[in-house]
């Protein structure tokens, strides 16, 4: 167990430097369980004092030298994957030595980024080290923001964006740090965190599109982070009242955060697809930092920008140039999963525009072509139309998952996203469906669009809509499952929102069978009454064919033929029911006053 301390401790400052390499190496191929917790921790503080003393007097008289640095703090952070070297590493002393020699070889980055990650690694695992990490006296915090701003490569911002992400994560213990971050300098100045951070992601969205190294994961952990921010800060500086009541996300905001979410947007609308999983980090990472900021009088341009159609929302890049339908009719996008061509629940496709997976390929062309030009996130010459991307992810989501017509509680449709994802349908679209919802709540133009996209005038409704293998069929066949209990309410409230938030609106577009549990839930406990639309469009009654629709299933109310029957076949069904009643009558069941067929013949009715 000593073998490796002993063969540390026994190199001098005049060993070869292949002796001290070979030993070093061997210490970061040990196994875990070939190193006790004591030996660990006292080998981790020698080589830790060991650097220190190489970097106070060049090295003359410690083990290591500058160019020892590199594989040595490679050992200490093998040696920090266990709780136990980590505890060593997490006191201030050792805190501050690493910070200072990432600050010394930062002409030699392996070296600077593994002491980096020595301290990232101490303070994912020691909860404690987060705390200590960002005390004045180590300075942590300083200096994973200063690497912030200052760096210009994947792999040294993903550095940067742990150890903020990993110093902010309790408001409790990082609140004074949080509220220093955001308050440091004014908004729209140079150095403003929201500043910095969007900066990052202009950087790392240009990494991406190129598929650079690190960059995925550098934005994944800078969202990270920002999410901290935007999910903590306002609750720091709440002035409401009510101080004891537990706020929640979205309960509170700063306008001081404001500034971050043109960034977002700009970075939703630019992040190319994904294979084979749709949604996946950092794009879902984005939508987390989107729900928490609201549609408040500040924002809304942001959220729905000035070039909108008549009822506010961002008129969509799918309008083909010179149409003469309405506005309405042309932003109604059309995908693989909700076409009507070929599909047996309708007939050939009226409206032949680029799919949900072309406009993301077209999105993804027009990003490198603006990212190349300016890094401003107000420079695009195209408003970014959040409504019109999240209805892609969803419906393009949605599909890959529960293709066809499958049951969302199929077993295939949990394997292939924890296969995938390592994460839930719930945890996965969950969010992005939350954040829909935030848009049809705020803004009037929204519903009317989603739901001209979900549930258009001209919806073929002689089959099931539950039954259908589009993004409708799948929504509805949601509400019915058992396994996502997160998305199920989630996607009922959607569905909610986009019809106004109006129980009897909602029923009578899909139909109350559909909805009733959902409904339920809410504490509508019957069949809701006629619809109010507050939009000024009713809840259709009848096909656009002017075929009555059956308010309990939301499809074509079918006549049903009339029953034809010999006149013995009626004596034999009289004699039937004459013989039912009897019974019920003998034993109790009614009284006699009660039985309709004794009723019938006191009255003369039947011979």
């Amino acid at each position: 167990m000593s073998n490796f301390l002993n063969a540390y401790t026994a190199l001098s400052p005049t060993s070869s430097r292949s002796d001290v390499a070979e030993v070093l190496q061997s210490i970061t191929n040990a196994l875990p369980l070939q190193i006790d917790d004591a030996k660990r921790g006292e080998l981790i503080q020698t080589i830790i004092d060991d650097l220190t003393k190489s970097n106070a007097n060049g090295g003359k008289k410690s083990r290591l030298t500058a160019r020892d640095a590199a594989p040595a703090l490679q050992a200490v952070k093998s040696l920090g994957k266990n709780p136990a070297g980590s505890e060593v590493i997490a006191s201030s002393a050792n805190l501050s030595a690493l910070i200072s020699l990432s600050k010394t070889y930062k002409d030699d980055l392996d070296a600077s980024n593994e002491a980096i990650r020595c301290v990232a690694n101490a303070m994912l695992l020691v909860e404690g080290a987060r705390t200590t990490f960002i005390q004045k006296q180590v300075g942590g915090g300083d200096f994973a923001l200063e690497l912030l701003e200052k760096s210009g490569i994947p792999e040294r911002i993903f550095l940067a964006s742990r150890l903020l992400f990993l110093s902010t994560v309790s408001m409790l213990s990082a609140g004074d740090f949080i509220k220093s971050l955001v308050e440091a300098k004014p908004p729209g100045h140079p150095g403003n965190i929201t500043e910095i951070v969007g900066s990052k992601l202009e950087v790392l969205t240009k990494a991406i599109l190129s598929s650079a190294k690190f960059a995925r994961e550098a934005m994944t952990d800078l969202l990270k982070f920002t999410f901290n921010l935007l999910l903590h800060y306002p609750k720091l500086v709440d002035d409401s009242n009510n101080k004891n009541e537990v706020k929640v996300m979205g309960d509170c905001w700063s306008d001081r955060l404001d500034g971050i979410l043109p960034y977002l947007l700009r970075t939703f609308n630019t992040l190319p697809p994904s294979f084979p999983a749709p949604l996946v980090a950092p794009m879902t990472h984005v939508i987390h930092s989107l729900i928490t900021i609201p549609v408040s009088p500040s924002l809304r341009n942001v959220w729905f920008p000035p070039n909108t159609n008549s009822r506010g929302s961002p008129i969509p890049s799918s309008k083909p140039s010179g149409s003469s339908e309405s506005s309405s009719k042309a932003s109604r996008p059309s995908s693989n999963s909700s076409s009507q061509a070929g599909s047996p629940t309708g007939g050939p496709s009226k409206d032949p525009k680029p799919g949900a997976f072309d406009r993301a390929w077209s999105a993804l062309a027009a990003g490198r072509r603006s990212l190349s030009r300016s890094s401003s996130p107000h420079a695009s010459s195209a408003p970014v139309d959040v409504l019109l991307r999240s209805y892609d992810l969803l419906d393009v989501s949605l599909n890959h998952y529960m293709p066809g017509t499958v049951d969302p509680d199929d077993v295939s449709v949990r394997d292939k996203c924890r296969k995938e994802t390592d994460q839930t349908l719930d945890d996965v679209m969950t969010p992005l469906a939350v954040l829909i919802t935030k848009l049809c709540q705020a803004d009037e133009g929204s519903r009317l669009r989603m739901r001209e996209w979900i549930l258009p005038e001209d919806l073929d409704r002689t089959s099931p809509l539950e039954g259908r293998a589009d993004l409708l069929g799948r929504l509805l066949r949601l509400l019915a499952s058992v396994h996502h209990a997160k998305l199920k309410n989630a996607v009922g409230e959607m569905l909610y929102a986009v019809c106004d938030s109006d129980a009897g609106t909602l029923a009578s577009y899909v139909g109350y069978g559909n909805v009733a549990g959902f409904l339920f839930n809410k504490g509508i406990m019957s069949a809701p009454p006629p619809p109010r639309g507050s939009s000024g469009a009713s809840a259709p009654t009848t096909t656009a064919s002017g075929v009555p629709i059956n308010p309990i299933t939301g499809i074509e109310e079918k006549p049903t033929p009339p029953i034809e029957m010999s006149d013995e076949e009626k004596e034999r069904e009289a004699e039937k029911l004459f013989v039912l009643f009897d019974r019920l009558e003998k034993s109790g069941a009614i009284p006699k006053e009660s039985n309709p067929i004794r009723k019938a013949i006191q009255d003369g009715k039947l011979g």
